[in-house]
């Protein structure tokens, strides 16, 4: 692991750590609240959102829902990259049913407790979460039918060993649908920002590096199957930094924030990634 490598993961962690410390906020209004800048617009049911503990829900920082559209079955085995508090375990879990399993891999400590409390208060048994990079799964190879990620794969330094590894654990014919943030054409003084960087924006590399990736990796079918592009205003959730919530301004000040979003406005957009490895 290169030294930049191991300080953007342990930035990345440390944001995430402080992240899930913080109350959700409220002066949006009412009802179960998300910290996440975009994640209202995800794709989630109110069902399904109802349907979860509450800590699952307002600690989710996400950009997409991938179980939505992936094609989960009974018996399934799914692993979420970079799982977070454990809202799209949770979702998963309850597609797989008893005789399917859903494994979590995260980095952050904090994270990891969290979720495993979530996992306990909904009651599943279907569920784990391991502690790990997503450069270097604690998953055997060819033991999972689906991988998917929220928001997750952008901030790895390291984006060509994640594809690596996603191709090595999937099993012949097994699948992938990640939700990620992706973008073109950003300026350098954006890229080079640490903090933008655990913000979702500064690590993301354009869906044609990205579905390259995943090919060089040796999955096929490669597609983007959806996109959401982002305009000023929701941008703006983005760069109020660190998860502070889009009601404070984090490591920015209001002029600061308004001129990042004007100048990524159109720039940046989440998708949803597939992929599948090759059944023989």
């Amino acid at each position: 692991m290169s030294k930049l490598a191991e300080k953007v993961r342990n930035e990345v962690s440390k944001a995430y750590a402080k992240a899930v410390k913080k109350p959700p906020m409220s002066c949006c209004g009412g009802g179960k609240k998300t910290k996440g800048a975009v994640v209202d617009l995800a794709g989630y049911e109110k069902q399904e959102l109802d349907s979860l503990p509450d800590q699952a829900v307002v600690n989710s920082f996400g950009c997409g829902n991938p179980v939505a559209l992936a094609g989960l079955k009974t018996g399934d085995v799914v692993l979420d990259l970079g799982s977070g508090a454990g809202i799209d375990l949770l979702l998963a879990a309850k597609k797989v049913g008893s005789t399917g399993h859903v494994i979590g891999i995260d980095m952050t400590d904090e994270m990891i407790s969290r979720a495993r409390e979530n996992i306990e208060s909904s009651g599943l048994k279907n569920v784990e979460v391991r502690k790990g990079i997503i450069e270097d799964l604690p998953v055997n190879a060819n033991s999972v039918d689906w991988v998917i990620s929220n928001c997750v794969i952008n901030l790895s330094p390291e984006k060509s060993r994640v594809f690596a590894e996603i191709a090595r654990v999937l099993r012949p014919g097994g699948q992938m649908l990640v939700s990620d943030i992706v973008a073109k054409d950003l300026p350098d003084e954006i890229k080079n920002s640490l903090a933008l960087y655990s913000s979702c924006v500064a690590g993301a590399i354009s869906e044609e590096q990205y579905l390259a990736g995943l090919r060089a990796a040796g999955l096929e079918d490669v597609e983007v199957r959806d996109r959401l592009v982002y305009d000023e205003s929701m941008l703006k959730g983005f760069v109020d930094s660190e998860f502070e919530g889009t009601c404070s301004c984090g490591s920015f000040n209001k002029e600061q924030i308004s001129a990042y979003a004007k100048i990524m406005e159109g720039k940046i957009w989440s998708a949803k990634i597939y992929g599948k490895k090759c059944a023989s």
